[in-house]
């Protein structure tokens, strides 16, 4: 089985930084798309950012320009660099992997991790 597990959440103040860390029982390259989401309590769970196997990124229109999605080959590891915190960042970030099929998709999730921003 596929183990993802996150690192890197907590409390920072508006406009501070964090970065998460997603590390990855298996190579990264045996997946289509690695990516970050999020999930506030009573709300539905988007898509932060992905980066494609072949190292193509896209981010959610609410942290273009403040997020950035990488990865370490070598240590089979994504990240996710925070920067200009707001405070509706907060809620917990999951990592996800995804390999594509003919029928459906299969993901892979971490636990989670929690971040809030507040003054």
């Amino acid at each position: 089985q596929v183990q993802l597990v996150e690192s890197g959440g907590g409390l920072v103040q508006p406009g501070g930084s964090l970065r998460l860390s997603c590390a990855v029982s298996g190579s990264i390259f045996s997946f289509n798309a690695m990516g970050w989401y999020r999930q506030a309590p009573g709300k539905q769970r988007e898509l932060v950012a992905v980066i494609t196997r072949g190292g193509f990124t896209n981010y959610a229109d609410s942290v273009k320009g403040r997020f950035t999605i990488s990865r370490e080959n070598d240590k089979n590891t994504v990240y996710l660099q925070m920067n200009s915190l707001k405070p509706e960042d907060t809620a917990v970030y999951y990592c996800n992997a995804r390999k594509y099929y003919t029928i459906s998709n299969a993901d892979y999730w971490g636990q989670g991790t929690q971040v809030t921003v507040s003054s």
